[in-house]
């Protein structure tokens, strides 16, 4: 599916033959990238001036098509703050999904090959931009425990993975000129929070930028209802799950929902949508927020 496909199904109401769950997702659709585009980019991006560290960019699946620029967007930042970026050709899907569903053959299947392929890129960290994957990603060392070929190399695996805020969070700091006069409030990811334990350093990398004022919503760590597959498999639970989350969200009174999941990022463009608040609000990547100030 390139860019085009996104509107032709509105146009030409193949939506209408669309299960529920995949008509609510594709509201909050906007573009997809075509793999001609992902082909053309560059495979390694040097950093600017001395080179610290080389990491490899776990793009994912939903974020390289449907976010595509936010991973390029995520390789820019991380060049900025001293990193040399590689896309790693050989790599696929995480196996969350596979994982999510019982499906654990297949889901180690897939992370055996990602293993192989990151360490014969030679990196000295994984970084990955979506909460889902990344928690995936530290979960090898336990999926393969036990095992006399795999578990020391999952481990080893698990160990250089890092979300990019806790990457960036640990760099020297980004110097963001460009400020943003707006208000934000930050939604967690539940596989980033309660899964990996990353809550701090989004809000200390947001409260960096310029002219940013963050306001807490009452449970920002709350589900927004996307839940790995419940948006698909239990849509009508997430939507009312979504419906309770935009409530806290516009008692922020907040110009930006910002999150770090492609699931969580698409659940709120769906909020925003079921809400009336197009044109009011915006759910933004938060790589894409940190992108812009820079």
């Amino acid at each position: 599916m390139d860019c085009k496909s996104v509107s032709l199904v509105n146009r030409t109401g193949l939506i209408r033959v669309l299960p529920k769950a995949l008509r609510e997702m594709q509201k909050a659709v906007e573009t997809v990238a075509s793999p001609r585009e992902r082909r053309k980019r560059e495979q390694r991006m040097k950093a600017e001036g001395e080179t610290k560290l080389t990491v490899g960019l776990f793009t994912g699946c939903v974020m390289d098509v449907m976010f595509f620029e936010t991973n390029q967007a995520t390789a820019r930042l991380l060049t900025k703050a001293g990193c040399d970026v590689v896309f790693v050709e050989a790599q696929n899907c995480c196996g969350a999904m596979h994982a999510h569903s019982g499906e654990m053959a297949g889901a180690k299947e897939l992370a055996k090959r990602n293993i192989e392929a990151f360490e014969q890129a030679g990196v000295d960290f994984i970084v990955n931009n979506a909460g889902g994957c990344g928690a995936a990603l530290k979960e090898y060392r336990h999926w393969f425990k036990g095992d006399p070929v795999w578990e020391e190399r999952a481990k080893r695996f698990a160990a250089r993975n890092r979300d990019a805020n806790e990457l960036l969070a640990e760099l020297p700091p980004l110097q963001f000129s460009k400020p943003l006069n707006c208000k934000v409030t930050y939604q967690d990811s539940c596989h980033l929070a309660h899964g990996q334990g990353v809550r701090n350093q989004p809000r200390e990398l947001l409260r960096r930028i310029p002219g940013l004022e963050l306001v807490e919503m009452r449970q920002p760590d709350s589900c927004c209802g996307s839940a790995g597959t419940y948006n698909l498999t239990q849509i009508e639970m997430s939507m009312q799950i979504l419906d309770d989350k935009m409530e806290q969200v516009q008692d922020t009174k907040a110009h930006l929902i910002v999150t770090s999941n492609p699931g969580c990022l698409l659940q709120m463009k769906q909020g925003i949508h079921r809400a009336g608040l197009n044109g009011q609000m915006e759910a933004v990547h938060i790589m894409d927020l940190l992108d812009r100030a820079l």
